[in-house]
């Protein structure tokens, strides 16, 4: 080893101690007979002091170094003088007396700095990943996730879970999201898809027998990317055999427990995890993965605004259309001084923002009410002229307001009032200063849909996927009224993102062929995607459940980060492109003839 000590673990119970490390120049200060270096490696940062009386060979190649050179020191480790320990640094009460310095590696000056956190251009990052991986907080992310893994590694096996592979080469299925897919060379037209996800394989684990699977495993979707999706990405996929709901959620929610506390270091908000139906959380929060860690939740007033003069609401509340309030505690405030109330043109400004915010979500527009700071003040917006005393104290009751909050009324049809009470909530929260990145707050949602309505294609979408058994209730109501059914299934959100789905499946093959016609397949395409599965339920199935958690979203939130990128070492930018290894890339031509393809460029950009 070019080292016998990391740049981490020394402490001043090595005093005296003659050390060899290794790492790379993170600081270095010139004093001219004393050169300090900031030596750092991924466990930590030491001092190393040169000086040139005692090591002037030493000091020649330590005048030479600058930021990122790879030097290997020599030398014998002392209590630093007193007065100039550093409290920042683990290792800041000691440093290193540098007999020797061996330069390994020069290095060109970095395109940004590596040594100190600043806003660095996202193009700039991944065209010199490598680079941005050598920060310590990147390092530290990455650190994380591999703990997050191992954990999950050993928190499963002590509970009699095995991790089996599954194929990375699969057959193409209908699944949600387009495959990427494969030629295959030995079979000319014939091609391997890469698995969104195991399921079907899990599932016939189940089969086999082996009752407590899991993988960490890697799955593959083509589709539209943003700040929490990647074209590939890692997951943990589990699938237990003789349980019910109750069981899968309870091994998850230990888990999750033990992970934030023991792994990240951060206790959830509330334990046990409360529990929301689907309905109760797009009600309230306007969004199946809710962010908890804030109130702010979506009041119906329908019936109150139903009675009120300001007839778009009383249309309507007639038309079935609900009126929801979302408070927002305090926003009528001045930023400067929270004493003074916005008025004229700031108060304008800010209700303009939130309009033009609310109209993204196809929303016509945004009414609103304020409550003056003062006591005797007079209600603000263009709305409450349309209430009477009466109506204004019932609602301000209802919604909880106090002095100095801004009412936001939304009513239209039921879903893009979904839309637009989590969109507020979300802007709401970072622009009151409520969103903390150090807390986690997870919540179990139950009881969604079996299906939505496809009204283009006239049929019926799972919502999770054709594999999900309905609750055991509802089952009869797939013959009579099928939107009205619920699913067996179980979502996982935290801080406003979904981190674990799963469900109880289907065990039988009656149950699962009634499936088929409902979402727009006949039997004779049916059996030929899912013949494989099909024929295994015929062979003795066990009543079996999953979940299946996103590593790099759950990684993500668990670092406080904006977007998974930030704990992925080589993710794709938002068009899925690899820009520091230029990928994807245009095939050599024998490739393509090998694998009997030909590339048609469409017409369009030929002309460009």
């Amino acid at each position: 080893m070019l080292k016998t000590q990391t740049c981490g673990e020394l402490r001043s119970e090595h005093d005296g101690q003659s050390v060899l490390l290794a790492g790379w120049v993170h600081r270095r200060r010139d004093q001219g007979g004393l050169i300090f270096i900031d030596l750092r490696d991924r466990w930590g940062i030491t001092q190393v002091v040169v000086n040139q009386e005692t090591a002037p060979e030493a000091h020649a190649v330590a005048s030479g170094a600058r930021n990122e050179y790879v030097l290997q020191v020599k030398g014998a480790v002392r209590i630093r003088p007193e007065g100039t320990a550093n409290d920042e640094l683990e290792t800041g009460a000691i440093e290193v007396v540098a007999s020797e310095i061996v330069l390994l590696n020069a290095a060109k000056t970095p395109p940004f700095y590596i040594n100190k956190e600043e806003k660095i251009d996202e193009v700039e990052r991944m065209r010199y990943r490598y680079l941005d991986l050598r920060r310590p907080r990147m390092q530290r992310n990455i650190i994380l996730r591999h703990k997050i893994v191992k954990f999950i590694r050993d928190y499963l096996d002590e509970r009699d879970f095995v991790e089996i592979e599954t194929p990375i080469l699969f057959k193409t299925t209908p699944e949600g999201a387009r495959d990427f897919l494969v030629p295959s060379r030995l079979m000319p037209g014939h091609f391997y898809a890469l698995p969104q996800s195991p399921q079907q394989l899990k599932q016939l684990l189940m089969v086999a027998g082996y009752e407590r699977y899991f993988q960490i495993a890697r799955c593959f979707r083509d589709e539209d990317l943003r700040g929490d999706r990647q074209p590939e990405f890692t997951q943990l996929d589990l699938e237990m055999s003789f349980v019910q709901r109750e069981d899968v959620i309870d091994l998850i929610e230990g888990m999750m427990i033990e992970l934030s506390e023991k792994v990240a270091g951060k206790t959830p908000l509330i334990k046990p995890f409360p529990r929301l139906t689907y309905t109760e959380a797009m009600e309230k929060y306007g969004s199946d993965k809710p962010d908890i860690r804030y109130d702010l939740t979506a009041v119906d007033v329908t019936d109150l605004a139903g009675k009120s003069g300001f007839q778009v609401f009383v249309d309507n509340a007639a038309a079935g259309k609900p009126v929801k309030v979302i408070r927002a505690p305090g926003l009528l405030r001045g930023k400067e001084d929270p004493t003074k109330a916005l008025s004229g043109e700031g108060l304008k400004r800010l209700m303009k923002e939130l309009e033009d915010l609310i109209r993204t979500t196809g929303a016509k527009g945004l009414a609103w009410m304020a409550l003056p700071l003062e006591e005797n003040g007079e209600v603000k917006g263009p709305i409450g002229k349309f209430f009477t005393v009466e109506q204004k104290v019932e609602l301000f009751e209802r919604v909880d307001a106090q002095a100095g909050d801004i009412l936001l009324f939304t009513s239209d049809k039921r879903e893009t009032v979904y839309e637009v009470v989590n969109v507020l909530r979300r802007h709401l929260a970072e622009a009151l200063g409520l969103v903390d990145s150090d807390t986690v707050a997870f919540c179990w949602v139950i009881d969604f849909p079996m299906f939505y309505w496809n009204e283009e294609e006239q049929r019926w979408d799972p919502s999770q996927h054709m594999f999900t058994s309905p609750v055991p209730e509802d089952i009869p109501l797939l013959d009579t009224d099928p939107g009205a059914a619920r699913g067996s299934q179980y979502d996982l959100a935290c801080n406003g993102y979904e981190v674990a789905g799963g469900s109880i499946r289907i065990h039988s093959r009656e149950l699962q062929e009634k499936m088929f016609p409902l979402i727009g397949q006949d039997m004779e395409h049916a059996r030929e995607e899912f013949g494989h599965m099909l024929e295994a339920f015929e062979y003795g199935v066990p009543p079996h459940g999953g979940i299946a958690s996103g590593i790099d979203r759950l990684a993500m939130v668990l670092a406080g980060e904006p977007n998974i990128r930030e704990v992925i070492a080589f993710p794709k930018t938002q068009k899925g492109a690899d820009i520091m290894a230029h990928a994807p890339s245009e095939p050599d031509p024998r490739q393509l003839e090998e694998l009997y393809l030909r590339v048609v460029v469409p017409e369009e950009e030929q002309e460009q």
